[in-house]
């Protein structure tokens, strides 16, 4: 029987750990540690956790896919991948959502990606995790991008709870402004910016993969460079 426990255990603990130090524990640690040490624990945890899920995502067993993946696929994937790359980019220019940001920026009307989203960041990820578990639908893929994209949108959803204590009207109106879900018409109105950043963020990332040890993507599947 293939067992994927170590894996599980893994994406679990990278989870839960990222869920309880960014709420029901950040208060009493960063009593106990400060600011500073508080994202010193944070990011120590986190980056262990992180690489036990990666070892032992490249330890598990590669069965055999859920379904078959042709060109159609691959373009879908590599198209969602754009996007996020695009979201991604965009998503580190005055977003409300990141820590010492001023809360002044959330009164401001939407701007750049976030027109498409007011959780670009984590709908990037998320994106690219479904873009992953499309052209690889295997068991293990789908415990490693699963975790991540319930990370990306949970926590984003956890995030929008502890805004709204900290920032209350303030947060209360950009969620009013601004939508969850992605709205992929907002793509045509982000600026030049971010699709440059992200159409070179892309690029990279895709034409890496043999590098990483897996077959090419992105049009890189397709031109053989």
């Amino acid at each position: 029987m293939i067992s994927y426990l170590a894996l599980t255990s893994a994406s679990l603990l990278f989870v839960g750990t990222h869920f309880l130090m960014s709420h029901p524990l950040r208060v009493p640690l960063v009593q106990r540690f400060g600011p500073k040490g508080f994202m010193v624990v944070y990011s120590a945890v986190s980056l262990v956790t992180f690489v036990w899920m990666v070892v032992e995502f490249g330890r598990a067993p590669k069965a055999e896919g859920l379904w078959a993946v042709g060109d159609g696929i691959w373009v879908v994937a590599s198209l969602l991948t754009l996007i996020a790359a695009v979201l991604l980019s965009g998503s580190f220019i005055r977003n409300p959502s990141l820590p010492g940001v001023p809360a002044a920026f959330a009164a401001q009307p939407p701007f750049g990606v976030f027109k498409v989203t007011r959780h670009p960041m984590m709908w990037g990820f998320a994106l690219w995790g479904i873009a992953h578990i499309l052209v690889a639908p295997r068991p293990d893929n789908f415990i490693f991008m699963g975790s991540l994209i319930f990370l990306a949108l949970a926590g984003s959803k956890a995030q929008e709870m502890k805004k709204r204590a900290m920032l209350g009207g303030q947060w209360a109106a950009w969620i009013r402004r601004t939508q969850f879900i992605v709205r992929p018409a907002g793509l045509l109105s982000v600026g030049v910016g971010p699709w440059i950043a992200g159409l070179l963020l892309w690029a990279v990332a895709t034409w890496a993969h043999p590098v990483w040890g897996v077959v090419g993507a992105g049009l890189f599947r397709w031109i053989g460079v």
